[in-house]
């Protein structure tokens, strides 16, 4: 790694260690205040989330939408936090699981799980509990330009007991996970460009990455929808549904996950991450 990345990577777990020794209540205090100074001084992708919001929620008033995301910046910036200082002590990390028989239904099939997740909610809870209860999950994670910065994002990761797999890697690696009869996660809520496939998220055709479905319908592995929700403060419930669409389409399969997504965004919009690009590709005929 050259200097510039070296110096990233103990920036960052010097960083971590000083909010590891605060109190969960003091970490709070610092990241809404971070969050702050994000939501009124950095501009970055801000639009980008106002516009998200408006297309998902078109009844709300201008302030309804700016609640949203003002509370869509303290929620992640809270999380960052908290994930910066991992591990958590134990004793205040509450999380109750809802479906965990679904999950271990769909082990039972020894053709490995799909688990389909989204930019929603505490996804890095929802690894880390896979992790410390011992299910084998491989997620597919997007690799950080800055390698500095991508080890100590892969270190917090495996410190869990999970194992990671990089976007466009060989895409036997991703069938091994499936025929070792472990997990393979995906992430599927994002912009796909004209290698997606259009399907509908709050009214509006949305392209969307076809992997889950491919995987789907090439090994027959169970598929299950997966997310970590906060509840209160550091109390966490992670909900695990089967995935099983009328029709073995694309289209369809893509459609039954998407659907169950946007359900849960409706009733916890601020636990969206609204600055992706997610209407970006416009459908053509």
């Amino acid at each position: 790694m050259s200097l510039y990345y070296k110096l990233t990577y103990y920036i960052l777990k010097s960083f971590g260690n000083i909010l590891k020794s605060l109190s969960s209540k003091s970490r709070y205090i610092i990241s809404q205040n971070i969050a702050s100074i994000l939501y009124n001084y950095i501009p970055k992708r801000k639009d980008t989330a106002l516009n998200n919001i408006r297309i998902a929620f078109p009844s709300r008033s201008s302030a309804e939408v700016d609640q949203i995301l003002k509370n869509c910046y303290q929620f992640f910036t809270y999380n960052f936090i908290q994930f910066m200082a991992f591990p958590p002590k134990q004793d205040y990390l509450k999380i109750k699981v809802d479906g965990r028989k679904i999950l271990n239904d769909a082990l039972k099939n020894d053709k490995g799980v799909i688990l389909i997740s989204a930019h929603f909610g505490v996804w890095e809870i929802l690894g880390h509990w896979f992790g410390v209860n011992d299910y084998p999950l491989r997620g597919v994670a997007q690799k950080q330009k800055n390698r500095g910065a991508n080890k100590f994002f892969e270190e917090k990761r495996k410190l869990s007991g999970i194992s990671q797999v990089y976007r466009k890697t060989n895409i036997e690696i991703l069938y091994d996970v499936l025929h070792q009869k472990e997990i393979l996660g995906l992430v599927s809520d994002q912009d796909a460009k004209r290698k997606g496939v259009f399907v509908n998220f709050f009214n509006e055709p949305a392209s969307t990455h076809k992997g889950a479905a491919l995987f789907h319908q090439r090994t027959n592995a169970p598929m299950i929808f997966g997310v970590c929700l906060q509840t209160h403060f550091n109390e966490y419930k992670i909900k695990i549904t089967a995935i099983e669409p009328k029709e073995n389409t694309v289209k369809t399969i893509t459609q039954s996950y998407t659907s169950a997504l946007e359900i849960l965004v409706k009733k916890y919009p601020e636990q969206y991450f609204w600055f992706h690009k997610r209407w970006k590709t416009k459908e053509t005929n």
